[in-house]
């Protein structure tokens, strides 16, 4: 069976929309400044977009509010009208979904059980809020694994009742589009995924 290309489908869609003259809501849960740069450039003119900060992996407390109001400047310098939503620091929720599975590497059931989880609050929020599709822009990373992410967000749709808006920000350069932002806005790459695991496993590979 051919894999879905989640590139395409997401290009479909914005055509679709640009045909139309529709500019739905879309809720967009936002790890970072560097993964939202061109994700946010890319949808922007086809959506009302309200970002969504949501990570209670990232740790510590410190790393989580200097990733968040990074973003902050980001959108403020991108000169964008986007809403934000950030929530307040609650590492709690990550350690109860990471119990017993500290041990496993990136990609494995953890991150699935962190993405499902922050995907799942995005939707909510989403449909709390009355958007019409939601989405991450964890895609962008091409150190995550962007069939499930896919896969999730499609089925968390069928429990929220939002439209999920699949994605695959890594195409047409999208990953290297964003370091060049990166580098433009001066922004903080961090070195690690965000929890104390993948910055763990980070520290031993670099000695």
């Amino acid at each position: 069976m051919q894999k879905p290309n989640y590139g395409k489908m997401l290009d479909a869609k914005l055509a679709e929309l640009e045909k139309s003259g529709e500019r739905p809501r879309l809720m967009l849960h936002a790890c970072c400044a560097p993964c939202s740069s061109h994700t946010l450039l890319y949808l922007y003119g086809h959506f009302d977009i309200t970002v969504y900060f949501c990570n209670p992996n990232i740790a510590p407390e410190e790393e989580y509010n200097y990733r968040k109001n990074e973003l902050k400047r980001l959108i403020a310098e991108l000169g964008l009208d986007v809403d934000m939503i950030d929530e307040d620091y609650d590492p709690v929720p990550f350690y109860e979904l990471a119990k017993g599975l500290e041990d496993l590497p990136e990609r494995g059931e953890r991150c699935q059980r962190c993405i499902t989880y922050r995907l799942r609050r995005t939707g909510e929020k989403a449909h709390e809020l009355g958007c019409d599709f939601f989405t991450t822009t964890l895609t962008i990373s091409p150190h995550k694994d962007c069939a499930f992410i896919n896969e999730c967000g499609g089925a968390i749709a069928e429990e929220c009742g939002v439209a999920y808006l699949y994605s695959d920000f890594k195409k047409h350069d999208g990953y290297k589009h964003s370091i060049e932002l990166s580098r433009q806005y001066n922004l903080y790459r961090q070195n690690y995924c965000g929890c104390v695991f993948s910055r763990r496993d980070t520290e031993k590979e670099n000695g």
